[in-house]
């Protein structure tokens, strides 16, 4: 998919919704024509609404539109899991929709323009020398999964796991965005400013 943090969500708004609804669109109905026995959705929690309670509940995935600043790319995933339940129903056809939290481990783009928050804060933290900017207050929560255990949870789902509703993947805790920075800071030694 094309993927990335806030930044790069807003510049490039139509391009994260075209490439993941064609993607995902064609990927899934080529599966089917061609009979693949299993086909795995991995979404996104961007899917969910704006103001959803935490924790996030599958059964609030449509109590309203998501989080402005990557609404086209959640939107774009959440219309895969509404092909795939027409799929099941019309076709019979094996598939799962999987919505992974946050992802972070090796291999993360730590590109300033398109990475992600854990990636942004760490190379803020080794670069800088005096002072970091954080976008926001630090009082917005998200929850975070290692990527390895995301694969597993993926893996784990595929085998065992074969119903028309989607499944969250996560950590089952989050972490304010002030705790985060906080915590990145020490561990990368930065004992600059945070603003």
């Amino acid at each position: 998919g094309t993927v990335g943090g806030i930044g790069i969500n807003l510049a490039q708004p139509g391009t994260f919704f075209y490439d993941n609804l064609i993607m995902g669109v064609q990927l899934m109905e080529y599966a089917r024509r061609y009979g693949v026995e299993k086909f795995v959705v991995v979404g996104t929690v961007c899917a969910y609404p704006k103001h959803t309670p935490v924790p996030f509940r599958e059964e609030n995935l449509w109590d309203g539109y998501p989080e402005e600043t990557n609404a086209p790319y959640g939107l774009a995933k959440k219309m895969l899991w509404v092909q795939a339940q027409a799929y099941r129903e019309q076709y019979g056809t094996s598939i799962i929709y999987l919505l992974p939290v946050n992802l972070y481990g090796p291999g993360d783009n730590f590109d300033p323009e398109g990475s992600h928050v854990i990636p942004a804060l760490i190379r803020k933290c080794l670069e800088a020398k005096d002072e970091i900017v954080v976008w926001g207050t630090g009082k917005a929560t998200r929850e975070f999964l290692y990527v390895d255990d995301c694969a597993e949870a993926i893996v784990l789902a595929t085998r065992r796991y074969d119903k028309p509703q989607p499944v969250n993947l996560g950590a089952g805790f989050e972490i304010s965005i002030k705790k985060l920075v906080t915590l990145i800071a020490r561990l990368t030694g930065f004992k600059g400013r945070i603003r």
